[in-house]
């Protein structure tokens, strides 16, 4: 597939936008900013750029725990998104939802979710539900690797094969469920393999190349849109960070880190192969300078808005 210009500078923004977000998020937590904890996905920017790329506005996301980077790309405002992790009103949910619980109903995130494996039975049913409407749109679900392991993935690979429901499972294998090596934890062939089990079309590609996961992402939107059924890509990618602030990364070698950095950092190249097809340095450094700015931005009105009043905490807290 040979992509417009458009749509590769449109990846590289987001992949940016992303991984300039994050980096403005660690940066206020190191400064008392925020509380609690996080989970970023710096280094794994090209799966959620990707794959959300290839979606319509329509079309449905289930994210996780480490889910900043899905709803950037789905369609958030950097300006809320800062808002609710700061705990203010204009935040997507009101400051309430915080880093893990991030919902954007608007652009079809169906939100963030705490539990590993959680957003797997979430999106069987909202696949369900455009299966008994007729609609012609799909769910794409986002888990990790530590949720192949868990009794809800193979559940919601069970019916989504059984009733040929309209869902694509993209699995971020970041290669680390919290501290434990995906090699020591998942048994079989690979992630891919699993999907196979249940009769369900299932690919591993790089996670890291983002024109590999949009153009995957819509080659199997497209298969399950004209023959229904679901589908399963396992990304394989790389997390810079520990799992959560409170991780201090001693399970593996600062060599593998930098390796992952110098040679797959899919932003960097991404640059490269841009560069190479006639993009210029300069229109790059244009989208570069035009995000910082509107992190920045985003940031200072963030900071300068209205806290979440405790008088109405329960508020939207129960159906």
């Amino acid at each position: 597939m040979t992509l417009s210009t458009t749509t590769q500078l449109e990846l590289h923004r987001m992949m940016m936008l992303i991984r300039l977000f994050e980096e403005a998020l660690e940066e206020m937590f190191s400064r008392g900013l925020l509380h609690g904890t996080m989970h970023l996905s710096i280094g794994q920017e090209a799966t959620a750029a990707g794959a959300c790329l290839a979606l319509q506005k329509d079309d449905l996301i289930t994210s996780t725990h480490r889910g900043h980077g899905h709803c950037l790309a789905k369609g958030a405002e950097p300006y809320k998104m800062f808002a609710e992790l700061l705990g203010r009103e204009d935040g997507y949910c009101r400051g309430r939802g915080g880093s893990m619980h991030i919902a954007d109903l608007s652009n079809g995130n169906l939100g963030a979710n705490g539990i590993v494996a959680g957003s797997l039975t979430i999106s069987v049913g909202a696949a369900l539900s455009f299966q008994m409407q007729k609609k012609d749109n799909i769910i794409l679900c986002f888990f990790g690797d530590g949720a192949v392991n868990e009794g809800s993935f193979h559940e919601a690979l069970n019916l989504a094969s059984l009733w040929s429901l309209p869902v694509l499972f993209l699995c971020e294998n970041n290669q680390y469920g919290m501290s434990m090596a995906t090699d020591k934890a998942v048994a079989g062939d690979s992630i891919a393999s699993r999907g196979n089990s249940y009769g369900i079309e299932s690919i591993q590609i790089d996670g890291n190349d983002v024109e590999a996961v949009y153009e995957n992402v819509l080659n199997f939107k497209n298969k399950i849109l004209s023959s229904g059924g679901p589908k399963f890509i396992e990304a394989v990618t790389y997390r810079y960070r520990g799992h959560s602030k409170s991780d201090r990364n001693l399970y593996r070698t600062s060599d593998e880190i930098e390796y992952w950095k110098e040679e797959k950092d899919p932003i960097k190249r991404y640059i490269g192969k841009l560069i190479e097809s006639g993009i210029s340095e300069d229109q790059l450094k244009d989208i570069d300078t035009d995000i910082k700015d509107l992190i920045r931005k985003s940031v200072k009105q963030a900071l300068d808005s209205p806290l979440s009043p405790i008088t109405n905490l329960e508020e939207d807290s129960y159906a």
